[in-house]
């Protein structure tokens, strides 16, 4: 019932830009943060940016901080993620996740990921 769908990824060179959306289903969506994760090949899954309930509360990692913009519409239950200036490092599949409280406990739950290949 709960659901979460990125999109968006695909090949871009470098210095170009990406727009990945999360859209997700099945639940209060403008409840819970929305926080997206990367994995690399042969790295670890490392998170990426952080977005509260309405829109406060960003964070965003060293390595995309200045280059990155985490947004969301509730409206349309869709976050998004908007990284600029990519480089071939920014390589990765790109998962959405949302913690969300259900029978008294707080359950992940993660999209099938998106993948960015950022490559010349």
């Amino acid at each position: 019932q709960v659901q979460l769908v990125e999109s968006g990824g695909g090949l871009v060179q470098p210095g170009g830009s990406m727009r990945l959306s999360c859209t997700a289903s099945g639940f209060a969506f403008s409840d819970y943060g929305i926080t997206w994760y990367r994995q690399g090949p042969g790295k670890e899954r490392e998170l990426v940016a952080h977005i509260g309930t309405a829109g406060d509360a960003t964070n965003y990692e060293d390595s995309v901080k200045g280059r990155c913009t985490i947004s969301r519409d509730n409206a349309m239950n869709t976050g998004y993620l908007k990284l600029d200036r990519l480089k071939p490092d920014d390589t990765a599949v790109y998962y959405c996740k949302i913690v969300i409280l259900q029978a008294g406990r707080w359950i992940d739950y993660w999209g099938q990921g998106t993948q960015v290949t950022v490559s010349s």
